[in-house]
């Protein structure tokens, strides 16, 4: 029973309900990865392309370093696809102007480009998402996924004003 002053409904913590709130993940995801993963492989990429693509064109100028740390991935890993994405000149690097060890990642024209069919994909499915459950449930949905995200990554998402227009 749903408890009155609270709002509280003990029922959502349900296995049958949890184990469905995972299901509807891994769906979402799958769903929400097809038609960039079509586009990918034309190139002859993945998904770990599609993240590196993806944050460097949502952070022109990050370091390789912040960009190991949003991703989680081994040095290796990012160097073999940083690389193809450079040789094929999807992204550029250059030297930090106070510490030249530095590499500064930037899209380049096609990069942008690939970056911005990928996105417009994703985008579409999130809008209509959102306009289908309305301001309140993007609110809740917004918490549930900043309650999964690790603690010390959720300050990459300040708060937003309820009235907030555009973004």
């Amino acid at each position: 029973m749903t408890d009155v002053k609270t709002g509280f409904n003990p029922l959502f913590l349900r296995e049958e309900e949890l184990r469905q709130g995972i299901e509807l993940l891994f769906f979402a995801y799958r769903d929400f990865t097809a038609e960039p993963d079509a586009i990918l492989a034309d190139y002859g990429f993945g998904r770990a392309h599609h993240r590196v693509i993806y944050f460097v064109g949502r952070h022109p100028g990050i370091t390789v370093s912040d960009l190991l740390e949003i991703l989680r991935i081994t040095k290796q890993s990012l160097s073999r696809v940083l690389g193809q994405l450079v040789m094929e000149k999807f992204i550029t690097q250059r030297p930090g102007l106070r510490d030249r060890r530095q590499r500064l990642l930037e899209l380049t024209e096609k990069g942008i480009e690939l970056e911005r069919q990928l996105t417009e994909r994703q985008r579409a499915r999130i809008a209509r998402a959102y306009r289908e459950a309305g301001a309140e449930a993007v609110d809740g949905f917004r918490k549930v996924l900043l309650g999964l995200v690790e603690e010390a990554d959720r300050a990459r998402f300040p708060s937003r004003s309820p009235h907030r227009r555009g973004g």
